[in-house]
């Protein structure tokens, strides 16, 4: 299984709507792309603190797409890449960093 990761950075500065990335651009998102059968699930994170008490988070949202490999998620995604990109500006001013996992060990309760 393959994760991928859409990180966004915290920036001094930095614009993002939380509001809008979850009411509107996730669930569009999570319909485009769950409706791959390669789909296996997501999860949508916001930053709360680092690794000292206190301090800021590291990133300031995060997103997790589990995909069953790299294929399934280039071919859930590309048809809809301009649509959900464009949407970017809508939510924030930050670059997010995107990476590719293999998942090794994943459990849930």
């Amino acid at each position: 299984m393959i994760k991928i990761s859409i990180l966004y950075p915290n920036q001094s500065g930095a614009r993002f709507d939380f509001k809008y990335y979850t009411e509107v651009h996730m669930p569009r998102s999570i319909q485009l792309l769950s409706a791959h059968p390669g789909f296996r699930g997501i999860s949508v994170e916001r930053g709360v603190g680092g690794p000292v008490p206190g301090s800021a988070p590291t990133y300031i949202a995060m997103c997790h797409f589990l995909f069953t490999n790299v294929e399934a998620f280039l071919e859930a995604f590309m048809p809809h890449a301009p649509e959900l990109q464009g949407d970017i500006p809508n939510y924030t001013s930050v670059e997010a960093v995107i990476q590719f996992n293999e998942v090794l060990i994943q459990q849930s309760v």
